[in-house]
């Protein structure tokens, strides 16, 4: 188990990773979804990006819905785990490795959390804590 400084449990930082993803997630997804879920969808084809009719919406709602899920703490790992992939996409696949470091900085850092997220679990004050009260959670 990991010690904190001055007695303050490291799941706390996790939170704090959390939230701080969430919140963007949701912003995120708000803008696609209020934006209009077929701009998205047109967004997405000028990307290159299969079935972009599909994927466009779907990532929109996932970001929306995926957010507020991970605000209160509920599935932080498996929606860690596809923030990681999602971000992972965004950075290596479609902005690719010839894109400015200013273009990819914030995508790898939302990279970085889904995959803490992944590994560490929810942080403190999650409601996966409570309903897996045994299960280890940095």
């Amino acid at each position: 188990m990991l010690r904190g400084i001055a007695g303050i449990d490291p799941g706390w930082g996790v939170t704090a990773v959390r939230i701080a993803t969430a919140l963007v997630l949701i912003h995120a997804g708000y803008q696609k979804v209020t934006g209009g879920l077929g701009k998205v969808g047109d967004g997405f084809a000028k990307m290159g990006i299969p079935l972009p009719e599909v994927a466009g919406p779907a990532v929109a709602i996932f970001e929306m819905v995926g957010g507020l899920a991970l605000l209160a703490g509920l599935f932080g790992r498996w929606l860690g785990l596809l923030v990681a992939i999602q971000f992972a996409v965004i950075s290596f696949v479609i902005k690719g490795p010839g894109n400015p470091f200013e273009e990819l900085y914030l995508d790898l850092v939302l990279m970085a959390a889904g995959v803490l997220l992944f590994l560490a679990g929810s942080g403190r004050a999650a409601i996966d804590s409570v309903w897996h009260p045994g299960r280890r959670s940095a």
